[in-house]
């Protein structure tokens, strides 16, 4: 039984720090790309011959705190009317259906190009509406927002003429969070997005190696669509979906890392399980979907194949550090009472060197958003161990996705509540879009809590401090998961 333990507990520690050495290959791509000037082709807009027709599309779907905002929004687009086309994909099923359709008439009044398209079925959720809107859509060009980003008045300016490449298929731009600091769960999802959204996508994107629409804030090639296969429903992250499909077929996709696009992030943890949950389990889908026909492709590099391998598995890693959690009590009594495995535990202990390459990865996005300094810099500090604390409280959660998304089980797509938070006397309290529901999976978080108190206690039972940071963030972590999920419910 020690030696199963001791072999499962090394796998996953490999896999990290493989994943880890992954990340730092991103790091230096995205240091590189820093250093060089982009020369990429653009549309002259003071041509008029060369500003291309733009389609809109805004999917939605109960949303009835951000409507107003975002067609008053959308409306402020600075973009020649004739050439511009909005479509609301409104699958609601609520009252916000009748509010929404008021909005528009008004904005139709002045002159806007916007229709509400409402469907009998939600088939396919949003991929389904997106496909839908597509048959009609007028544009070459297809922008797309959830229903909680506010693009700024220049935001097709700033995109679509790179589309003059007619090998970009997608220019996708970075999202901004403009309730960040509302509390300490807003805080550290803005912390991980801008990881993603800085050092993850540039770092590919400068290589040329798959990177992903996000979903919203980004635009199409109307052609890219068709020719990848258009939207698909069976996976719950269409938008990884055919962003894989496209770049299959050899489309390029363009990043935009000084475009911000400002959204809201969830601010009940509720809501953030149920965004993570569809995330987490798309990702897994989409690595059964389309990792082996990468891998078969022989005009694909194998770098891209590598970097493709744990993109997708991404989600997967919280599968992996919640299997080396677990472990890492048993591991810590087999190593004070079995002194032949003494050499063993000096070597894993190398391992460590993933947690220190995370640690700088992460400061490089962190200083490149709130700037250099000691003040700074201890703040950082603060919020990277909060955040690895937190995302290993979510890591029951995630894992529970990734296994459905592995196995092939399969669910709906559960939107995220939206909430209309913009300052700190916001409140989230009496919207009707909140679950009820305690996930089942708070009583494991709960008894994780408990279980890595017991760990700590052993440290000192022990006398053996080697795992005790580790253990107490574990134990921090699901106790934070734990009490705001109970908490939030009243």
């Amino acid at each position: 039984m020690d030696i199963a333990i001791i072999i499962t507990y090394t796998l996953a520690l490999l896999i990290i720090f493989m994943y880890s050495l992954a990340q730092l290959n991103l790091l230096f791509n995205y240091l590189k790309s820093r250093k060089q000037a982009d020369t990429s082709p653009t549309f002259d807009f003071s041509k008029k011959e060369e500003i291309p027709h733009v389609t809109v599309q805004l999917p939605v779907f109960n949303e009835l705190y951000v409507m107003d905002r975002l067609l008053d929004n959308i409306a402020e687009l600075d973009y020649p009317k004739n050439k511009l086309e909005i479509q609301v994909l409104d699958d609601s099923t609520d009252e916000s259906v009748i509010t929404t359709a008021k909005h528009i008439e008004k904005l139709q009044q002045t002159g806007l190009d916007i229709k509400h398209i409402c469907r009998e079925d939600r088939t396919g959720f949003k991929a389904g509406a997106l496909k839908e809107g597509l048959k009609i859509a007028k544009g070459e060009f297809i922008a797309i927002f959830d229903a909680d980003f506010l693009p700024g008045k220049n935001w097709l300016l700033q995109t679509i003429p790179y589309f003059k490449d007619q090998n970009i298929g997608v220019v996708q731009t970075r999202w901004g969070h403009i309730n960040r600091d509302y509390s300490m769960l807003t805080k550290i999802q803005a912390f991980a997005l801008d990881f993603h959204f800085t050092m993850e996508q540039v770092g590919r994107n400068y290589k040329d190696h798959f990177i992903n629409f996000n979903g919203t804030a980004g635009v199409w090639r109307k052609t890219c669509i068709e020719d990848a296969g258009n939207w698909q429903g069976d996976t719950l992250t269409e938008d990884l979906d055919l962003s894989y499909r496209a770049q299959l077929k050899k489309w390029k996709f363009k990043y935009l890392e000084e475009v911000e696009t400002p959204a809201e992030l969830p601010v009940v943890i509720s809501a953030a399980r149920s965004q993570q949950f569809r995330w987490n389990k798309g990702a897994a889908e989409n690595f059964q979907k389309l990792y082996w026909k990468m891998l078969r492709d022989k005009t694909v590099p194998f770098k891209t194949k590598f970097h493709s391998f744990f993109h997708l598995l991404n989600s997967s890693m919280f599968l992996l550090v919640l299997l080396v959690a677990v472990l890492s009590v048993p591991v810590m009594y087999i190593k004070n009472s079995n002194p032949l495995f003494s050499w063993y535990f000096n070597v894993i202990a190398f391992f460590a060197l993933s947690t220190v390459i995370f640690f700088f990865c992460y400061w490089f996005t962190f200083k490149k958003i709130h700037g250099k300094g000691f003040w700074n810099f201890m703040e950082y500090i603060k919020m990277f161990f909060t955040f690895f604390s937190i995302a290993m409280g979510f890591s029951v959660h995630n894992s529970m996705a990734v296994l459905e998304g592995h196995f092939g089980k399969k669910s709906e797509f559960i939107r995220t509540p939206k909430f209309n938070i913009n300052t700190l006397k916001d409140s989230w309290k009496g919207n009707k879009y909140v679950s009820k529901n305690i996930s089942g999976n708070t009583i494991i978080e709960a008894l994780l809590m408990g279980y890595f108190g017991f760990a700590l206690y052993s440290a000192f039972k022990l006398q053996d401090f080697g795992l005790f940071l580790f253990h107490i963030m574990l134990f921090l972590g699901f106790g934070f998961v734990f009490f705001k999920s109970v908490t939030s419910k009243f």
